[in-house]
């Protein structure tokens, strides 16, 4: 569990261009309003989160990334401008420069 709030938190961040989702096409290239770590605003992790539809769509997005995405709780959640929310790995983030 993460104890501190993501330094995201409240940003709008770019997921990298070669992220995919089977959702979403346009998903890869797309900005997400960061909301905070996943474990943070549910209280456990992703992996822990039976059933629920976000977790299940990430566990899919992630296992079909292979090796690509590490299978961690370095998860955050946050909404895209279609107002859906999404669970997005911080390694499939663009950097974010300091002072953004």
């Amino acid at each position: 569990m993460h104890t501190e709030i993501s330094p995201l938190a409240g940003k709008t961040v770019k997921i990298k261009k070669n992220v995919c989702h089977h959702q979403f096409p346009d998903f890869g290239g797309s900005e997400i309003r960061i909301e905070d770590w996943w474990d943070r605003a549910i209280g456990k992790s992703w992996m822990d989160c039976e059933g629920n539809p976000g977790c299940m769509a990430y566990a899919l997005r992630i296992g079909l990334a292979g090796r690509n995405v590490p299978y961690d709780d370095e998860v955050l959640y946050g909404k895209r401008k279609d107002g859906l929310g999404s669970l997005v790995h911080e390694s499939e983030l663009e950097e974010v420069p300091d002072n953004a």
